[in-house]
């Protein structure tokens, strides 16, 4: 009798594929979230009536999160495991999503960014429990692949979210700036006010999804896995070192990180809000943040592509800090959309950065790898600083000279991909071409 090989998948697989998938929707949600706020700046600058410091102040209340966080969100997952940590994550970011609501009602800015906190604080703790599980998921011979589906998920999200929230809270704000100029004061707060709770309904419709999400986490057949148990040690880790900071290959990559964030942040967050500084309406300017992630997509394809068969995550490093010096000079010497275009393209600059300074930095620290991993964590916190200070300068010298602040930034990435990550280490095993953990 002859016997007929089943084409159904195993069941292991299938669960790992329902995994993934799981994953990937969270990832969306990651996405999502993280780049409303390229609209949410100019929108709150107009609702608010901010400067330009004052509104970059939303990524300082949705990114600050990461540093405050980093250990309470290991501590969380300790306790409730990776599964229940992603449903605690998404509904604090549900809670984060309802106080926009009284925050519109009132068009209090404090309470917008009180809200930006919360679900940067859920995000924080999604983040930490979602990046490792899908590393760990599955075989690591092809965690390169599933982090970069995790990564493409990420930027297209991104690319959809501030065209969905622009076409709601930025539609006729063009020309509601120009008759703000000669309005009653009295007029001028009804229609501010009126611009105000156009946020309400898609906020209240986040606050169901995240909920939905969360409830659909929790009795999800998510697989748990033990980490706790996994010996962190490695033959290569021979050293006698006895503390984390005695890697000073892993300090300056958390600074290389903690710049690169700011930097990312502030190429996809100010774009929109220095098109419309150059005079372009508000209505078109909410497409460019789509572009500069769209950018950072092809990156990750070309890292897929090119990583390790063609060059290395180093040399991937060293090519994209280059990229940035030439595109971040380029954008402070021309104008109008050739100057623009150059700070989209930052995103094809910035794009295998994250995956290539992950593996550089916390390479042959042996026994203070989760350690170390907490300190590059907490390194996303560079986005809740270098906005601002971009914001601040643009209120001085102009938004479009305010991007000097980018050229130090790739110079000092520059360094580390040349130098900077060969500091006091120990020579080890080679630390393989995966990319560690999405962004």
């Amino acid at each position: 009798m002859t016997t007929i090989a089943s084409s159904n998948p195993p069941p292991a697989q299938n669960k790992t594929t329902n995994a993934i998938f799981i994953i990937g929707s969270l990832f969306f949600i990651f996405g999502f979230v993280t780049w409303l706020n390229s609209a949410l700046i100019p929108y709150l600058k107009l609702a608010c009536q901010l400067t330009n410091f004052q509104a970059y102040l939303v990524t300082t209340a949705f990114y600050s999160p990461y540093l405050l966080m980093a250990f309470p969100s290991a501590w969380v997952l300790k306790m409730a495991g990776f599964k229940n940590g992603m449903a605690i994550g998404l509904a604090v970011m549900a809670v984060g999503a309802l106080i926009f609501i009284p925050a519109a009602m009132t068009r209090t800015y404090g309470l917008f960014l009180l809200g930006l906190f919360m679900q940067g604080t859920g995000l924080a703790i999604l983040q930490t429990a979602s990046n490792p599980y899908i590393v760990i998921l599955g075989p690591a011979e092809s965690a390169a692949k599933r982090i970069s589906i995790m990564g493409i998920c990420n930027k297209v999200a991104g690319a959809v979210a501030p065209v969905i929230l622009g076409a709601i809270a930025l539609k006729d704000a063009d020309s509601l700036k120009v008759r703000l100029v000669s309005m009653a004061p009295a007029q001028k707060t009804l229609e501010l006010d009126q611009l105000a709770s156009k946020v309400i309904l898609p906020y209240i419709i986040m606050v169901i999804v995240l909920l939905v999400l969360g409830i659909g986490v929790y009795f999800s057949g998510l697989p748990e896995i033990d980490t706790d148990g996994k010996d962190e040690t490695s033959a290569s880790d021979q050293t006698t070192k006895t503390s984390i900071f005695q890697f000073p290959h892993l300090l300056l990559g958390v600074l290389a990180l903690f710049l690169y964030v700011g930097a990312e942040v502030l190429a996809g967050d100010s774009i929109i809000s220095y098109g419309a500084s150059k005079g372009i309406s508000l209505s078109i300017a909410k497409f460019f943040t789509g572009c500069t992630l769209s950018g950072m997509t092809l990156g990750y394809i070309v890292g897929i592509i090119c990583i390790p068969k063609y060059f290395t995550q180093q040399f991937a490093l060293k090519l994209c800090a280059i990229l940035g010096l030439i595109f971040s000079v380029f954008a402070v010497v021309t104008n109008g959309y050739v100057s623009i275009s150059f700070i989209a393209l930052l995103g094809l600059a910035n794009s295998l950065m994250w995956p290539a300074l992950w593996p550089l930095a916390i390479g042959g620290l042996g026994k203070f790898t989760k350690l170390g991993a907490s300190f590059m964590i907490m390194a996303i916190s560079g986005a809740a600083i270098i906005p601002p200070v971009y914001g601040k300068l643009g209120d001085q010298i102009g938004l479009q000279h305010a991007y000097f602040i980018l050229i130090p930034i790739y110079l000092f990435i520059l360094y580390y991909s040349v130098k900077g990550y060969k500091a006091g280490r120990i020579p080890v095993e080679p630390i393989g071409d995966l990319y560690p953990v999405a962004e």
